[in-house]
């Protein structure tokens, strides 16, 4: 029950992470130039590595410091992805002609090199080690992935179909909402942890 917990639990936090976040404008983007398929497969690729490194840092992490304290600041570490969700992340001009100057023959490897580069220190990242923090590392592994693979696929779909009548700023608040209440709800744990 434990597994399934964490599994749902990284699967939801970094599919709402991800919403809006400048990983998906890199996932739409890539879209354009090749298959869908190939860019799924390539993202699924990259952010199992990244993931991966994610869910080891965590682990060591979570050894190191009290489970209570651990509670606290990882709902602290939610809100401010919430904040930070608010804020909005944008793919630059620069970022675009920077991943399209790495020539690279395979479109499958060229894919995975962008989005690895794009998801170092992003914010997802960064919620995967906060979640990992809290539940052992393979549920969180393989939740955080598919989480991320449902996000992108799904915005490689709408882009697609609707182009540029999403409203991104609809987007970004309802995602912030999200990690709002989750790290509400988690700080509250946290204190109470520490505090009794």
């Amino acid at each position: 029950m434990e597994f399934l917990t964490a599994l749902g639990f990284s699967a939801a936090a970094i599919f709402i992470a991800e919403m809006g976040d400048k990983t998906q404008l890199v996932a739409m983007s890539l879209a354009t130039r090749y298959r869908a398929l190939t860019v799924v497969l390539g993202i699924t690729a990259a952010t199992l590595v990244v993931h991966g490194f994610s869910v080891l840092i965590a682990e060591v992490l979570g050894m190191a410091i009290p489970t209570d304290w651990v509670t606290l600041a990882a709902g602290v570490a939610f809100v401010l992805f919430g904040v930070w969700t608010l804020r909005g992340d944008e793919l630059t001009d620069k970022d675009e002609e920077r991943a399209a100057s790495r020539r690279i023959r395979s479109a499958f490897v060229t894919v995975c090199v962008v989005f690895f580069v794009a998801e170092l220190g992003d914010k997802t990242m960064l919620a995967t080690i906060t979640v990992g923090t809290r539940y052992d590392w393979l549920p969180v592994w393989v939740g955080s992935t598919v989480g991320m693979v449902l996000a992108d696929g799904i915005a490689i779909a709408l882009g697609a179909a609707l182009g540029k009548k999403l409203p991104e700023r609809a987007v970004q608040v309802g995602a912030a909402l999200l990690f709002f209440l989750a790290g509400a709800a988690m700080v509250f744990q946290g204190v109470r942890m520490v505090a009794f």
